[in-house]
């Protein structure tokens, strides 16, 4: 795992606060790896998914950090979505 991968599944799991996601999602880090969403919280991993959510290191750092909107993000092709568009709009507000 790499650490940009670490990283993620520890911050994420504050911003969620001990609560899962109803569903499963999935962020594919360019160049990182993959890390999971559900019920169980934020974790490595590479399944199959509701949805799954893939940008560059730059992008989704600064949707972590609150800078980058998601929804902006994939509006202008720096976010890519394939899968359930509801899912996704979900997990954009555990993110913002």
């Amino acid at each position: 795992m790499s650490d940009v991968v670490a990283e993620a599944v520890s911050r994420l799991n504050e911003k969620m606060g001990g609560e899962g996601f109803d569903g499963t999602a999935k962020f594919v880090i360019e160049d990182e790896g993959a890390l999971m969403i559900d019920r169980a919280g934020a974790r490595a991993g590479d399944e199959e998914a509701d949805v799954t959510l893939t940008s560059d290191t730059e992008t989704f750092r600064a949707i972590l950090d609150g800078e980058q909107n998601p929804t902006a993000a994939y509006m202008t092709g720096k976010l890519k979505l394939d899968g359930d568009m509801g899912a996704a709009m979900r997990l954009a507000a555990i993110l913002g």
